[in-house]
């Protein structure tokens, strides 16, 4: 029987960190936590099916950030903010995080003394480091580390990256990124390569994908071909469709899409991540998927004031969720089916009571835990127009 008990948290920063809510539940109690949660808000649209969980849900994040700072006798940490706080909490291993991604922050922070390199503070606007971003492609192996800077000027750069691949010799790709403002965000706007290509790759669904530095690219692999795969099942493509990919990012929906579609139009209004996609449908020798740099709502009403018609819309928003503007461009759009992925099921509540309001019908609704020991959930929706 499966054990559902509650149970002492297993990290020690647990309730200092604020990153992993559940914790203290077993991973069986958290899936029924979650599978409760989209029950609760979404169930009245349609039966909610079993939510899809993880063999092993643990080191699943490829995607790792670490603040740098001074404790209170000046040595050098490296962590995560307090929940709400912008103090750090110093962290040398996670249970979410890549373990490799964590020992290179662990190196760079052991390095930082014997280079002269202090900590960037944003009150003084002195020192160095900011941030470090590691990102690994679980399939590939790649490496990409990326320093974030308060200032471009970095003494021995050359050597620190020696030092850093010395210890490291699997990193692929090392970049400097600037950012000097007074801001929550990590990256800023200026970058520069400083060993490798500047990018990493990765295999997914079974195509390969170029991650830059601000590209989004979803955190864990081995759940993402879970989620991508259950929406390419419920969109039930035949070789025909015309498919729109709404907030494309790099292009993975659209380019695993465009196996089974006609032809797919991916809509994003970050060129970096759109630069991505364009060169992630050459790499996978793709020619039936194009990409564009603007707003999908504004996109979609254009297609419609040209008489134009698409079949299915993927679209996958961030967490704040879709606008209703977006969502009126979709529904004179009025494509056949809609496949909407979300990682906020509140905010998929809300846009699914728009939605059919305006013709659509819930069809299939499917869960999948993304993101173990946190309450987040990411779910699938598939919607289908009323035939009036």
């Amino acid at each position: 029987m499966t054990d559902l008990t509650e149970k002492t948290a297993p990290c020690p920063l647990y309730r200092k960190c604020g990153g992993c809510q559940l914790q203290n539940m077993t991973y069986a109690r958290q899936l029924q936590w979650k599978q409760n949660r989209v029950e609760k808000l979404l169930g009245k649209f349609h039966a909610v099916s079993p939510i899809l969980g993880m063999e092993n849900p643990y080191h699943y994040r490829n995607k790792v950030q670490a603040a740098f700072g001074t404790d209170r006798k000046g040595k050098i940490i490296s962590g995560v903010y307090q929940s709400s706080t912008h103090r750090i909490v110093p962290v040398n291993s996670c249970l979410t995080e890549d373990e490799k991604a964590d020992e290179i922050i662990g190196t760079i922070r052991d390095l930082m003394p014997g280079f002269k390199l202090q900590p960037y503070d944003e009150m003084t606007r002195r020192g160095f480091l900011r941030h470090v971003l590691v990102k690994r492609g679980f399939s590939s192996g790649q490496i990409m580390v990326v320093l974030v800077a308060g200032t471009p000027v970095f003494p021995s750069k050359n050597n620190f990256v020696k030092a850093l691949l010395k210890k490291h010799p699997e990193i692929t790709t090392v970049l400097l990124n600037v950012n000097n403002h007074f801001t929550s965000l990590v990256l800023g706007e200026n970058e520069k390569v400083l060993y490798g290509p500047g990018t990493i790759e990765d295999t997914l669904c079974g195509c390969v994908f170029r991650i830059s530095a601000k590209s989004f690219y979803q955190i864990n692999p081995v759940q993402t071909e879970a989620l991508y795969g259950k929406a390419m099942e419920l969109a039930r493509l035949t070789g025909k469709e015309t498919v729109i990919d709404a907030y494309c990012g790099i292009g993975t929906i659209g380019l695993i899409a465009s196996r089974q579609a006609g032809r797919v139009i991916g809509v994003e209004n970050n060129k970096d991540a759109v630069r991505d996609a364009i060169a992630n449908a050459k790499r996978n020798i793709i020619r039936n998927a194009y990409f564009t740099c603007a707003d999908a709502g504004e996109f979609m009403l254009e297609m419609a004031m040209e008489k134009e018609t698409a079949d299915v819309v993927f679209m996958d928003p961030p967490r704040a969720g879709s606008d209703e503007t977006f969502l009126s461009s979709l529904v004179t759009l009025s494509p056949k089916k809609v496949v909407y992925i979300s990682c906020n099921p509140e905010t998929q509540e809300r846009d699914l009571l728009y939605l059919t309001k305006c013709g659509y019908r819930v069809e299939a609704i499917q869960p999948v835990d993304m993101f173990p020991y946190t309450n987040h959930v990411e779910t699938v929706v598939l919607m289908s127009r009323d035939v009036v």
